[in-house]
């Protein structure tokens, strides 16, 4: 016996096109590609009237993948949909160093620890090169960064 459904999906013309300007856009995403169309396909008024289980099933996607995408739009909305968020702490979007900002870590390390620390540490780097360049660079990057320089951060200046 089947759950009855919790969300309805009726897309207005504008999401739509939204939907339609997203999924034809070569530069978009598999992620948000399938988002959209899972959603486009769901529609009450011009969707293709597939279950949950068989449109997972055509876009090779879980079921959890596609009840996700429905409560994402009825919740927060078509800009959900149509965009890939990226979370800050995830590994992909942990920003690469160039020459500049190898650069300044090293000068930054090889400045006097701050007051009341007897030694920079890996976190202290983080703070002070994200105040100092105003871009995101985590510690992992840091540390590449000083063992290419062989720079160790645990021998007092």
């Amino acid at each position: 016996m089947a759950k009855n459904k919790k969300y309805t999906i009726r897309l207005t013309d504008a999401e739509r096109l939204i939907l339609d300007q997203t999924i034809q856009n070569k530069k978009t995403c598999k992620t948000v590609l399938k988002r959209c169309q899972i959603l486009r396909d769901l529609d009450e008024v011009r969707g293709s009237g597939q279950t949950h289980a068989r449109i997972a099933h055509i876009y090779a996607v879980c079921p959890a993948t596609v009840t996700n995408v429905v409560k994402a739009y009825v919740t927060k909305g078509i800009d959900e949909i149509s965009r890939y968020h990226i979370n800050p702490n995830s590994g992909a979007s942990i920003r690469k160093s160039d020459s500049r900002t190898e650069a300044e870590i090293i000068r930054i390390a090889g400045l006097p620890a701050p007051n009341g620390h007897s030694r920079w540490t890996l976190r202290l780097l983080e703070e002070q090169a994200h105040k100092e360049l105003d871009i995101p660079i985590s510690k992992d990057t840091i540390r590449r960064i000083l063992k290419k320089q062989n720079i160790d951060l645990t021998k007092t200046s």
